[in-house]
């Protein structure tokens, strides 16, 4: 059995992205082609999670570093909330075989260097690994983003009256052990299917599910920003000494 430590990434098409404000054209493989490159020059196995990519595309594009994925996208959720159904499914299958995983963005994300075999991951396997934002959870775009839970999840008032001081989390890039990425999809799916449903707002919640989770259930073993991420926006193509670039 071959063991192996992805990087899971999604490019749903065809729908509504309110994110973009816009519908990305379906089989377009220059808007992954960045992330796709840079997993393949590190040496790193990426798995591709879509819905329109084309035989001919997969055929041209896939090798032994760069996976394709295709599912039945459900509209339900958005773009950027189905993909963590689609990678906790994918968990459930073949976990048996994957010891470490990073999920990213596509679109705006690039790996710089391995995570995988860097000692500060390596000795805190119980960690979870995400990127930041140089700005506090109590802003006005999360307080916009995150109204729709406000009125459903219970203590989430609570959460954001003892949190709203603290960095604002960034779902672009999380990570860690096999053990810890299971449990983190698991709840965070969870969150989802019960309370984002019916979502009709014009904020996806994918940023407020995320900060809510992880501070109220990560916040003691949760690694954030460097080394795991550059500046979010900060848009430092220079810089080689973090894991991944994001923006």
């Amino acid at each position: 059995m071959i063991i192996f430590q992805p990087v899971f990434a999604s490019h749903f098409t065809g729908i509504y992205d309110v994110n973009r404000n816009n519908i990305l054209p379906n089989d377009n493989y220059t808007l992954v082609k960045e992330w796709a490159d840079s997993i393949i020059k590190i040496g790193l196995k990426g798995v591709i999670f879509h819905n329109n990519f084309s035989e001919g595309t997969i055929q041209t594009y896939q090798n032994d570093n760069i996976e394709f994925v295709k599912v039945d996208y459900d509209e339900r959720y958005s773009p950027n909330v189905f993909r963590y159904f689609v990678y906790y499914d994918y968990l459930l299958k073949h976990h048996h075989k994957i010891t470490h995983l990073f999920i990213t963005d596509i679109a705006d994300v690039v790996v710089v260097n391995n995570p995988f075999n860097n000692t500060h991951f390596i000795s805190n396997q119980h960690r979870l690994f995400c990127g930041d934002e140089p700005k506090p959870l109590d802003n006005e775009w999360m307080r916009a983003h995150c109204a729709h839970f406000r009125n459903k999840i219970a203590d989430f008032v609570q959460f954001e009256d003892d949190f709203g001081h603290e960095t604002l989390l960034n779902c672009g890039v999380v990570g860690g052990s096999i053990k810890v990425m299971k449990e983190f999809l698991e709840m965070l799916c969870e969150l989802h299917l019960h309370y984002n449903q019916d979502n009709k707002s014009g904020f996806t919640g994918d940023m407020g599910a995320f900060n809510y989770l992880l501070r109220t259930q990560f916040n003691d073993r949760l690694v954030h920003g460097f080394p795991c991420t550059t500046v979010f926006k900060a848009y430092q193509i220079d810089r080689n000494d973090c894991w991944f670039r994001h923006k």
